[in-house]
């Protein structure tokens, strides 16, 4: 899995770089079918704005992608904001995945044994 980091008005550091490898990489435990994240943190000019720093993900997975964003007044505190909603949304994700495989597999165990039953009702006749 790669992470690539990104910034657009900003300079993005080794130190910032670092401490978004460490806290986005903590979602690939929770999912092991991510291909790669894309890190854009962006800094807002506009003296007016509020949560000037803004830090937005993409998450690729086998089966979908997953996007967040988040915005704080500093950009460490937006990556943690961030880190928590992507880790949130991957396990919903999955969650997800797990339930339609596991009733997928329900509903051709019950084709199954209804075919074996006709079969079985053939045979007896």
């Amino acid at each position: 899995m790669h992470i690539h980091v990104n910034g657009k008005n900003i300079e993005i550091t080794d130190a910032i770089k670092a401490y978004v490898k460490e806290k986005i990489g903590k979602v690939a435990n929770h999912y092991d079918q991510i291909t790669g994240i894309d890190v854009i943190l962006s800094v807002i000019k506009n003296p007016a704005a509020t949560g000037k720093h803004v830090a937005e993900v993409s998450c690729k997975m086998n089966t979908g992608v997953v996007h967040c964003e988040e915005a704080a007044e500093s950009m460490y505190a937006s990556i943690d904001l961030l880190a928590d909603k992507l880790s949130r949304q991957v396990k919903k994700f999955k969650d997800k995945a797990l339930t339609s495989d596991k009733s997928s597999i329900r509903n051709t165990e019950v084709a199954d044994s209804a075919e074996s039953d006709e079969a079985a009702e053939v045979i007896e006749s």
